[in-house]
């Protein structure tokens, strides 16, 4: 099989750099571009000492030019960038945008929650949000691609079963979020320079954190049922990974077994996804520098509530890696192509 050309734009980003090691790793491609505006001219490795023997290009800024010699375009930039590059594509080029700007299908949406105008709101029926485990294959019909958040991906995997199987109340549910700093990208130290990073634990975005819109987006469509949960992120002192711990009140006759059970079903067949024994109690080094999401269904004192414990790095599952993942969909390659 030939490679595709690839061209990453925001390389040198946390997500970024992810990607280009990865991709690195993957048989079917080939980097042809590394992007970016500050970092013009620099070797990659000059970000990443573990990329010195690849045979990669130097940076350079994004040209439109490029369209023309390259099949896939990943873009870990600022949000809003990607869409003003999904003008110009060209009926050989796919998309896989990393930041938020076709996560949601309402540009008013958007324009709510992430304060700023859409600037390609046409390109938005032509893109598909791609949970892989969720979407599969449907990433093969559109050429724009637009790949979950990190803490959505850690909160949907464990949900959209449920709801789907009405196994849960959808009026009460609370989701604590703890990630580490690499998820608020490079400029973490200056959105935080008050908060001691490496010493404490901070909370962000109470009440109204932009991804409440994306997750109640994609449950609301497994169920036409009222939704209502409470979603709080926090930064704690490490790099990476992700727990999210998920509070649920049962319907009558579901039990944390059933609710296991559910689980393991729907998630068979997905080979990232890893439904644990009841009551585990998980840590982000379970999951650290793989694409996998471990999944825990917790009993407590309570019969008909349950806590639920999600883990995923978010540099990976919860970004490189999902888009890899997503690549290797939508192209027919082995689904853990590049990953681990």
């Amino acid at each position: 099989m030939p490679k595709l050309n690839v061209l990453i734009a925001g390389s040198t980003g946390y997500i970024g750099l992810q990607l280009v090691r990865l991709l690195t790793k993957h048989k079917n491609i080939s980097i042809r571009y590394l992007c970016g505006n500050t970092s013009v001219g620099k070797k990659i490795s000059f970000y990443d000492n573990s990329l010195r023997s690849k045979k990669l290009p130097k940076i350079t800024k994004y040209n439109k030019k490029y369209l023309g010699n390259v099949d896939i375009i990943f873009t870990a930039l600022p949000n809003g960038e990607a869409q003003i590059i999904s003008k110009d594509l060209l009926k050989k080029n796919t998309l896989i945008d990393l930041a938020a700007d076709f996560r949601l299908k309402k540009s008013s949406n958007y324009l709510k929650w992430y304060k700023q105008k859409h600037k390609a709101p046409s390109n938005i029926k032509d893109s598909i949000y791609a949970l892989p485990e969720i979407t599969g294959k449907l990433v093969k019909n559109f050429n724009i691609i637009g790949c979950p958040g990190c803490y959505p991906t850690s909160i949907l995997l464990p949900l959209i079963p449920l709801v789907k199987k009405k196994a849960i109340n959808l009026n009460n549910i609370i989701i604590d979020s703890k990630s580490g700093y690499s998820g608020a990208g490079r400029g973490v130290h200056k959105k935080f320079k008050n908060k001691n990073l490496y010493e404490s634990l901070s909370a962000y975005g109470v009440g109204f954190h932009r991804h409440n819109s994306e997750i109640h987006q994609e449950l609301k469509n497994h169920t036409s049922s009222k939704i209502s949960f409470i979603f709080t992120p926090h930064i704690i002192p490490m790099f990476r990974g992700i727990l999210s711990t998920i509070y649920l009140d049962l319907k009558p006759g579901i039990t944390s077994n059933k609710v296991q059970n559910i689980l393991k079903k729907f998630h068979k067949k997905n080979k990232f996804i890893k439904i644990k024994g009841n009551n585990t109690f998980l840590s982000t080094n379970d999951v650290m520098n793989s694409n996998n999401c471990f999944i825990s269904v917790c009993k407590t004192k309570f019969k008909d509530k349950i806590i639920i414990l999600s883990v995923i790095d978010n540099l990976i599952k919860g970004g490189a890696g999902q888009a890899v993942q997503n690549m290797n969909l939508k192209f027919g390659y082995k689904i853990n192509e590049g990953l681990l």
